[in-house]
């Protein structure tokens, strides 16, 4: 659909809140869920059926429709897309099936990748992080895969960030305040500086996933190498990003 069609959707449904035109959006928009879905079901494996964080994620652009205040200048992708994310996340979180020893291992690595970034002032390769670990480098390979649903990135301090509408309100404010420039900046100039931390490999990953949109698949073929050797490089590389980046995390994965 044009986007002088979809203002006019947006235009009708505002002023008459029927059953119909919201089916019309929900199908408009309905592609948008699978895209999400499909960037958070490499986090999570064979452990969530991929229908069912498009289902998940359904329930989140519906309640983004609902709430979608069209006048505010927000662009509708971006607000959707952090409330579908959002129901997808909220729903795994209920779910609680990540064992406390994965959520333990995911804090040691953090902090061994820190502590050797002070000692060092550079990131930590992967043999010196298993030393720091005190455990073998195969053994940290399967750490780093075991890992992976806990790079979702600070998933409960995303969720907890505050009650209803902040999300409503953080957008509104990035496009309303004349700080938000010089933030916008300020995170090009982080995300270019963290990138230069990362491998060559961890930065074409990143690059052509997040910027190119390529699936794993795709950079798979590209880097000749497998599937899961991409998602391996893809995990570590948030694994850095994310003691960078640190709230800006969220940001750089809405994008």
């Amino acid at each position: 659909m044009k986007a002088e069609n979809k203002q006019k959707l947006w235009e009708e449904y505002s002023k008459k809140r029927t059953p119909q035109l919201q089916e019309k959006i929900i199908i408009e928009y309905a592609e948008l869920v699978k895209i999400v879905a499909g960037r958070l079901s490499m986090y999570l494996g064979y452990n969530v059926e991929y229908d069912d964080l498009v289902g998940y994620g359904i329930f989140g652009l519906i309640d983004a429709i609902d709430k979608f205040d069209y006048t505010k200048g927000v662009k509708f992708e971006t607000y959707a897309s952090l409330r579908i994310r959002g129901a997808i996340l909220d729903q795994i979180r209920k779910m609680d099936w990540i064992p406390r020893s994965i959520r333990q291992k995911q804090r040691k690595i953090d902090q061994a990748y820190q502590s050797l970034e002070q000692k060092n002032g550079r990131i930590a390769t992967d043999e010196e992080l298993a030393e720091e670990l005190d455990i073998p480098l195969d053994e940290l390979e399967l750490w780093q895969n075991q890992t992976k649903v806990t790079n979702l990135i600070s998933l409960e301090e995303f969720l907890d960030q505050g009650s209803e509408g902040s999300i409503e309100h953080n957008l509104t404010m990035s496009y309303e305040r004349p700080e938000s420039v010089v933030e916008k900046q300020e995170l090009k100039e982080l995300i270019a500086t963290t990138l230069e931390t990362l491998t060559e490999k961890e930065r074409t990953v990143i690059v052509l996933y997040y910027y190119e949109e390529l699936t794993l698949k795709e950079i798979s073929k590209i880097l000749e190498v497998s599937e899961s050797r991409i998602s391996q490089l893809h995990t570590k590389a948030l694994q850095k990003m994310r003691t960078k980046l640190g709230k800006y995390i969220e940001i750089f994965l809405s994008q």
